[in-house]
């Protein structure tokens, strides 16, 4: 298969019909300017910008570095109840399991453990919530990269 050309498309976001204002810019519309290649049999090429992002997440180097980060915030744990010394264990035994699923985009992140805890002013709530410590590993790897 052959790319036959690269082309933008600028294009406006619709909701139910009408343009979206953007409040922060005082009433102007919202546009999006989405880049892809077209092919011969019409398919989009989507991975131009992404080639080799997800092995770039993935490097051994950078999960490795992602885990050193995790355990040094400490942090509770999850509604798995796992914490941040137990994971390199898991990490160790699960590890080419967890990958795999990633690579073969099954992997899910667990729901969050939703936390209440004091504002400043003592009278109102602050909702937090609180991922489980394998899914924390994984969303630093990317935030590393990214």
């Amino acid at each position: 298969m052959k790319d036959t050309q690269i082309e933008i498309k600028h294009r406006k976001l619709h909701k139910e019909g009408y343009l979206q204002k953007i409040p922060a810019e005082q009433g102007k519309y919202a546009q999006v300017c989405a880049s892809c290649g077209i092919s011969e049999n019409n398919v989009t090429n989507t991975d131009l910008s992404t080639d080799g992002l997800l092995e770039k997440i993935l490097d051994r180097n950078n999960l490795n570095v992602a885990y050193k980060k995790v355990k040094s915030n400490k942090g509770a744990s999850g509604i798995d109840g796992m914490e941040v010394n137990e994971l390199l264990q898991y990490l160790k035994e699960n590890s080419k399991i967890l990958i795999q699923s990633i690579k073969d985009g099954k992997y899910h992140p667990q729901p969050v453990r939703r936390v209440e805890i004091p504002k400043e002013n003592k009278q109102e709530m602050r909702k937090l919530g609180i991922p489980t410590v394998v899914d924390r590993v994984v969303q630093q790897a990317i935030a590393q990269i990214l």
